[in-house]
């Protein structure tokens, strides 16, 4: 009992802090996806959505990974966000940024710089090669006829 408390407070919590930071500077998507995964652990019902975060991954990550344009967007996003957080290290006043905010700025676009290179590397869907053809129902989600 006291296991499944911890699990639900732990998981609940990551989960709201992801929620918020899907509209604040941070790592919304990363965190409910980690909420979820240990909500998922001890309750059947986390797991639905913590599968439907995974197909939403995968379709973002074969997008990145065959399309340069979007891969290019990627990379401006990632070097606006470290930029801003630097600059708010070095001591530059950017409104509405302190050091809490640059912070989750750097570790943002720390992220999404992984998540690119990651995508690109490992290409569509897992594919050998970054400018593979895409699988015939590439955007669908490995599984997104699970349940229809």
């Amino acid at each position: 009992m006291l296991g499944r408390v911890a699990v639900a407070v732990v998981g609940g919590a990551l989960t709201l802090a992801g929620v918020a930071l899907l509209v604040l500077p941070g790592p919304g998507f990363v965190l409910v996806a980690a909420g979820l995964a240990i909500l998922a652990t001890k309750f059947a019902w986390a797991a639905r959505p913590l599968a439907y975060a995974k197909d939403k991954a995968q379709v973002g990550l074969d997008e990145v990974a065959q399309s340069k344009r979007r891969t290019a967007l990627a990379l401006v996003g990632a070097v606006s966000l470290l930029a801003a957080g630097i600059l708010e290290v070095a001591g530059v006043d950017l409104p509405l940024v302190n050091l809490l905010t640059a912070s989750m700025l750097l570790l943002s676009g720390l992220g999404l710089l992984g998540t690119i290179v990651y995508a690109r590397r490992r290409g569509v869907s897992g594919s050998a090669s970054p400018g593979a053809a895409p699988a015939p129902e590439a955007g669908r989600g490995p599984s997104a006829d699970v349940g229809a």
